[in-house]
């Protein structure tokens, strides 16, 4: 069992610097959780409180039930995988994975089975003898991962171990170490701030802001349900289109209007949207969520707003299609086989069941 509780943790640095605000959360056994935001939003400092590299300014850390605030970080049961990989370089890989469990003096029949065995799982046998200059980045995250395997430690934590890889090595360690989750069945907390490593790895993810928790749901309910503007638009990519306007009733019907934009409010978002009458709000909807009129022929003409194509990026297997209206700006993302250019004006069919309001005093969910 390696069930975690972060209970009410802050974190103050010199300086009455407050990186960490009174964070609750709890990890169950077995599970992978992702803390994400942007740089300096209080993620890596919740993780190294829990590895017990960075003291608790208040609150308590619970590593099964025990509490492990003025535990050492050696005597927590853990193992963490930084980013820079930290591995000694006049050691060969198997020395490097083998000199935690040389320290901990485990007998050096049981060094070799479970240096041997995690070499096999992550693919690196053939390395052993090496030392890292000889490594590629991908094989030197390998190494890094194998020495925390090695202790079979009850907590995995990872901290941005990705961030140093080329886009196509990134794909392919996200892949390993869910294929690790689920044959090691241990409990792992996984710091990025990229969201799309947190939506391919999580159970659960953790956005985090300004050292507060915003948000924590499984990737589906965090993409189709974010609680605040701050969510919407940090998960997903590109990140999500924020219409100012009104909402304004018209015989018995609410439309969201603004200069160049009228948009029929669907029946079912009524009750909600009802006390911001004749009120500015933000409409949010993401660019997939957006269509070309071309690919959209039976589309009511009170979803359809046409707009001006200001820029063209292709990417592959769909292309971005940014534009203004008025005073809003957004973004479309379609099918490759768009045929839309620059300067163009196109009609835009927006998807209102997919649509988010939010209150723009607060930035929280109306719908």
């Amino acid at each position: 069992m390696a069930e975690v509780t972060i209970k009410n943790v802050s974190k103050i640095f010199p300086g009455a610097v407050l990186a960490v605000n009174n964070v609750s959360l709890d990890i169950a056994d077995k599970e992978f959780v992702v803390l994400v935001g942007p740089s300096g939003c209080g993620k890596s400092t919740t993780l190294r409180m829990v590895a017990g590299l960075e003291t608790v300014t208040r609150g308590q850390i619970y590593i099964n039930g025990q509490i492990v605030n003025d535990v050492p970080a050696k005597n927590r049961d853990i193992a963490m995988v930084f980013q820079n990989y930290a591995l000694y370089p006049h050691m060969s890989v198997y020395d490097n994975l083998a000199f935690g469990l040389k320290l901990r003096r485990f007998p050096k029949v049981e060094v070799e089975r479970r240096v041997q065995e995690a070499a096999e799982i992550l693919g690196i046998t053939k390395s052993l003898k090496r030392k890292p200059k000889e490594l590629s980045g991908g094989e030197r995250q390998r190494v890094a991962v194998g020495r925390a395997i090695v202790r079979k430690p009850k907590v995995f934590l990872f901290d941005e171990p990705l961030s140093n890889l080329d886009a196509k090595l990134r794909v392919q360690m996200r892949m390993e170490i869910q294929k690790l989750h689920n044959r090691l069945q241990s409990t792992m907390i996984f710091v990025t701030h990229d969201q799309v490593e947190a939506l391919t790895l999580g159970d659960r993810i953790v956005v985090m802001k300004d050292g507060l928790i915003q948000q924590i749901a499984d990737p589906t309910s965090l993409y189709e349900s974010p609680v605040n503007r701050f969510v919407a638009g940090f998960i997903g990519s590109p990140p999500s289109n924020f219409l100012k306007g009104k909402i304004i009733p018209r015989n018995g019907e609410l439309y969201f209007m603004d200069v160049g934009i009228r948009l029929k409010v669907l029946k079912q978002q009524h009750e909600k949207l009802a006390p911001f009458l004749n009120q500015e709000i933000l409409l949010g909807i993401r660019p997939e969520d957006v269509y070309d009129k071309l690919f959209a022929q039976d589309a009511s003409e009170e979803f359809i707003i046409t707009a001006t194509v200001e820029l063209v990026e292709p990417m592959g297997s769909e292309i971005y299609l940014y534009f203004s209206v008025g005073r809003n700006s957004l973004i479309a993302r379609v099918s490759n086989q768009d045929t839309a250019t620059a300067n163009q004006d196109l009609q835009l069919v927006f998807d209102m069941s997919k649509a988010h309001f939010f209150d723009p005093k607060t930035d929280k969910a109306i719908l």
